[in-house]
């Protein structure tokens, strides 16, 4: 396009009287706004630029007039004036104003209004063309002075050509003609803007092409456009040049052309026809974009996409809140939903539950965290059959930190987890039987004798031989014994609870692991029953077999030995039941069996030993190790045993269990910690004083009557001054239930500890469920952590779990002063044990809290023996 060809035909084109024919699409490549206004001020069209000086959308623009936008009145004024005057005079005219844009700047235009002339001489619209000469206006502008809001010009009211500072702006330019101006846009325009002749010969050649294809103009004028094409693409010029003959417009064309250098530029190229006053068509004007920053990224984009597409990994894209956006192919294909039902759905619509070694929620938890999460998760697909995954998440930010997106890789590992687990049963089960295996039996009695000895329960191991296997072995073959084997270990298993173990290892011989014993007649029926599974008769290929059953059986901790020994003194006691005429069982110490004998008759005497008031409480007292206040004491229960002295109560409460002597003992150790606190209330002495209550008591239906009971027969103590202490394990049965309970003694002011903590499976299920105020951390592992970097390691976990869920957190068993000093550093300021005070009687509590204030500057006094008390 030559640039001086502009005006004339501004004036000529049209000749027909009828609407205006100007062609202004190449307008919209330009940094200049253009506009064209009818004879009522009306915009006929505006070109992109108008959207970044106004922040409106161009076609808000057609059929409006400046008034009907919202333009300043001073403005409106201005526009309307010099419109009036180019139409009536037929002349163009020059004029300034300041605009505010919409990011708040104040802007100063110069604007050249152009008359588009029928054939007859007469205006049919005007055309402007708005260039922004706020930055060259700056350097006009004498010191001091500012453009803008305080420095000069108010912003916002119209300006005329005559200027009202010193510098004219427009004297400094000069008078310029519509044609001189757009031809300074054209060379200003990082565009190149081309013109040829009908031969495809280039008459014109702006900065922009120069820069674009790195030729001169001196170098491109006079030489044919042919020069920029490719070997492979010389026919698209013919192909244009033909279009352009036919009077055709070609718009936003992506082609490949040649630099100077050689090199491929992927330009889009728009191409129209440059017409003489008689309208024959001359040559064509060509506009050409360098696009090839967007070919470049939509390479990236198709690379991307292919990459998500046939990725073996599922991908999946999530929002903010974990809806799926959008999933590909193997995602689909692992969970078993297509996309059209995946997307817009809730992360979780793939998680089986939280039993993987990585949970769905655990995962967004972390993410919430720290923007990523990794691990093995256990999902469920579509059809109900259970997957295995490899999850890795990504949080994608924005620039301020706020999470924009999630992406999600998933790696389908169930073939590889269902291998491991089939290798892992071969290696713990029997092949014939599916029954554990010596190895995997050795590792659960090991486990078994460990949650026996924390929770003070009784196991027992069963020695199993069956009489009459080798009879039957020898005289139908292998294959009848062994579907005598599978028939009668399937018959003992489904006799046993869910809790115990039956194992083979080896031949006709069976262990029965039988854990949380709590009484010989519980036993004896279980044995009853794995006897009568073993000689009912088995009838296989027409053949009936019977066969029965020797039991060998030993009770631990009674029997206090190690895990192999167990089977060993139960082998024995098998030998003996053999020996005594088989098909019954056998004790393997007759002392053993005498305790379950006797077991009345120690109830008898416990009962005895309450009526005759016995029992004693004594007080253990709690304190603050960084304070050294006394903030209260442990009610222990101890029997006076009228010939064996003072008793403990792991010597007697395990009998009393489940019985109702329990309870009646439970409910006297509350009366008498509250009237030892009415004791001490005369003794101006108000200490708050713990209980210990245990599963049974706490989960009968009358325990807040009872309480509640109590509590009204001593007024004066404030059931916030009593604390009931329960154990981790005491409601594993129905936590909900043993919640409300809870909530139903707060209604008294009775708060609550959990005692041991850290001993149970379900500790975190406490935390979250039960409304205690107070954690104490079991004795065995505070003892145990100057030493034990795995009990340190509890220790710790368990003081930040309090904190985590804001609850109160107590020590037992803190015996020295290295201990205390160390529960400090950990964050634990309440502690109890005996390097702090033995349990002793209520009537010792007042002279010994008068010598610890003495003794106590801070938490303890430095002492010099570590194993010394902390107050001595």
């Amino acid at each position: 396009m030559n640039p001086g060809d502009l005006a004339p035909r501004i004036r000529i084109d049209a000749a027909d009287g009828q609407g205006s024919r100007l062609d202004l699409g190449f307008a919209d490549f330009m940094q200049d706004v253009v506009a064209q206004f009818d004879d009522q001020h009306r915009h006929l069209y505006v070109n992109k630029a108008v959207e970044r000086i106004t922040g409106l959308g161009a076609g808000q623009f057609i059929g409006r007039s400046n008034a009907e936008l919202g333009m300043p009145t001073a403005l409106v004024t201005q526009w309307q004036d010099s419109l009036t005057a180019v139409f009536e005079s037929g002349k163009p005219k020059t004029i300034q104003f300041t605009y505010i844009s919409p990011d708040g700047g104040t802007h100063l235009m110069q604007t050249q209004l152009t008359p588009e002339l029928d054939g007859r001489g007469q205006v049919r619209s005007v055309v402007t063309v708005a260039r922004d000469l706020t930055e060259m206006s700056l350097g006009l502008r004498p010191a001091g002075r500012r453009a803008g809001p305080g420095g000069g010009d108010p912003a916002g009211q119209a300006q005329s050509a005559a200027p009202r500072d010193k510098a004219d702006v427009a004297a400094q330019l000069g008078p310029q003609l519509a044609a001189e101006h757009f031809k300074a846009i054209v060379q200003s325009s990082d565009d190149a803007i081309i013109s040829k002749d009908l031969h495809g010969i280039v008459t014109s050649w702006n900065a922009g092409a120069e820069a674009m294809f790195g030729y001169t103009a001196e170098e491109m004028v006079g030489q044919s456009m042919l020069m920029l094409f490719p070997f492979d693409r010389k026919e698209e010029e013919r192909f244009i040049l033909d279009l352009i003959l036919l009077g055709e417009k070609v718009d936003h064309f992506e082609t490949v052309r040649v630099r100077k250098d050689g090199s491929a530029l992927h330009v889009s190229v728009s191409i129209s026809p440059i017409r003489d006053s008689q309208r024959r068509i001359i040559g064509a004007s060509k506009i050409a974009r360098d696009i090839s920053k967007n070919k470049l990224a939509e390479a990236r984009l198709r690379l991307t996409a292919n990459v998500f597409t046939h990725a073996s990994e599922g991908i999946a894209i999530a929002d903010a809140q974990g809806k799926l956006l959008d999933v590909n192919e193997a995602f689909a294909r692992i969970t078993g939903f297509s996309r059209q039902e995946l997307l817009g759905q809730d992360y979780r619509i793939f998680s089986a539950s939280n039993d993987g070694p990585l949970s769905i929620e655990a995962c967004w938890q972390a993410l919430q965290e720290t923007g990523h999460c990794q691990g093995e998760i256990s999902g469920q697909r579509r059809d109900g059959v259970g997957f295995a995954a490899l999850l890795t998440v990504s949080a994608i930010t924005e620039d301020s930190g706020q999470v924009q997106s999630y992406v999600a890789l998933l790696a389908d590992i169930t073939p590889l987890r269902a291998q491991t687990k089939r290798l892992e049963h071969v290696a713990h089960y029997d092949a014939m039987t599916d029954l554990p295996n010596r190895l995997l039996l050795s590792d659960r009695l090991r486990q078994a004798m460990a949650n026996s000895l924390r929770h003070e329960h009784s196991l027992a191991v069963l020695y199993l031989d069956l009489d009459g296997f080798k009879a039957v072995n020898d005289k139908h073959g292998h294959a009848v014994g062994d579907q005598l084997l599978i028939t009668v270990s399937q018959r003992m298993k489904s006799v046993l609870r869910e809790v115990d173990t039956l194992a083979r290892i080896g031949g006709d011989e069976f262990v029965l692991v039988l854990v949380d014993v709590h009484q010989m007649g519980e036993l004896n029926t279980l044995i009853e029953r794995i006897l009568k599974a073993c000689s009912d008769p088995v009838s296989f290929g027409g053949r009936v077999m019977q066969v029965s059953a020797s039991i060998g059986v030993t009770l631990f901790p009674q029997d206090d030995v190690d895990a192999d020994q167990l089977m060993r003194h139960a082998d024995r006691a098998m030998y003996e039941a053999k020996q005594a005429g088989k098909n019954r069982y056998q004790l393997f110490d007759a002392a053993q069996d005498a305790e379950f004998k006797h077991r009345g008759e120690e109830l008898q005497r416990l009962q005895l030993a309450l009526e005759r008031g016995e029992f004693v409480l004594h007080f253990q007292p709690k304190v603050n190790l960084r304070s050294g206040l006394v903030v209260g004491a442990e009610a222990l229960i101890r029997w006076n045993h009228p010939q064996q002295g003072l008793l403990a109560p792991a010597s007697f409460l395990p009998l009393i269990e489940h019985h109702a002597l329990g309870l009646r003992l439970g409910s006297w150790v509350i009366a008498s910690a509250l009237a030892q606190m009415d004791v001490w209330l005369d003794q101006g002495l108000a200490l708050a004083v713990s209980v210990n209550v245990s599963a049974w008591q706490f989960q009968q239906s009358d325990f807040v009557v009872q309480l509640t009971r109590l509590l009204a027969a001593h007024p004066r103590v404030s059931g916030a001054a009593l604390e009931l202490e329960i154990l981790e394990t005491s409601a594993l049965e129905n936590v909900q239930a043993t919640a409300e309970m809870m909530r139903a003694c707060h209604r008294s002011g009775v708060s609550f500890s959990i005692d041991d903590f850290g001993t149970g499976y379900s500790s975190l299920t406490y935390l979250k469920n039960l409304p205690a105020e107070t954690l104490k951390i079991d004795k065995s592992f505070v003892m145990d952590m100057l030493d034990d970097p795995e009990a340190l390691a509890i220790v710790q976990g368990i003081i930040g779990l309090a904190k985590a869920f804001k609850r109160e957190v107590i020590a037992e068993g803190v015996e020295s002063r290295a201990h205390g000093e160390r529960l400090l550093q950990l964050g634990c300021d309440l502690a109890q044990g005996y390097g702090i005070a033995r349990p002793m009687p209520a009537q010792q509590i007042p002279a010994w809290l008068d010598a610890w204030q003495t003794r106590a500057l801070q938490a303890f006094v430095p002492v010099a023996d570590d194993r010394a008390q902390l107050g001595s």
